[in-house]
């Protein structure tokens, strides 16, 4: 048996920090994969907000998250689908959930199956990242998942790691998940806050 995937560490460590009823956040929705996970994990009192920019991305997110509620009937968190880039976060998440949101989950990169010259950007992911932390409550966990591998990944992933490199101990503990051998596969950096 391997080691997981980066996905699916990124979901135990969320899985590990985050109890039905807490508020949540996918930084990037993409095809919906970790907003539906999100919904379960927090459940039918738990709040998602889900980010993207694409509106491609957000029918593919609204499709799962309808084709999930069939056999999950009021089982699944509140979703509240955002057609903004992850940036926004803070104007989107309703301020009485500021320093409370449990998880924020990042997929960076492209849309699966769409263009690959839409991307995830450095500038409005560092921004995003700096919005996740604020909203995070004491404990609370944030996960990157970054793709050196295409055209403007590398440049991401490494002020990504930068990011995460220059935090405080005192404001958070920061990981890198990653597969030595695969210098271009995608690989996984998370935070606890303190």
């Amino acid at each position: 048996m391997g080691f997981l995937s980066v996905l699916s560490q990124a979901q135990r460590w969320v899985k590990e920090r985050v109890k039905p009823g807490d508020a949540v956040v996918d930084a990037t929705a993409g095809n919906g994969s970790d907003t539906l996970f999100l919904a379960r994990t927090v459940g039918s009192g738990g709040i998602v907000y889900a980010f993207d920019i694409q509106n491609e991305a957000l029918e593919n997110t609204r499709r799962r998250l309808d084709a999930a509620e069939v056999s999950e009937a009021g089982r699944l968190a509140e979703v509240t689908l955002v057609h903004a880039g992850h940036e926004t976060m803070d104007d989107a998440v309703a301020s009485d959930l500021h320093g409370r949101i449990a998880a924020v989950m990042f997929n960076l990169g492209y849309l699966p199956g769409a263009s690959s010259t839409v991307i995830t950007e450095p500038a409005t992911t560092l921004s995003a990242l700096d919005s996740a932390l604020r909203l995070l409550r004491g404990g609370g966990v944030l996960t990157a998942v970054v793709y050196p591998g295409h055209e403007g990944g590398q440049v991401e992933a490494d002020a990504v790691q930068a990011w995460a490199s220059g935090i405080s101990l005192s404001v958070a503990q920061t990981v890198i998940y990653r597969f030595p051998q695969k210098t271009v596969s995608p690989y996984l950096i998370a935070l606890i806050k303190r």
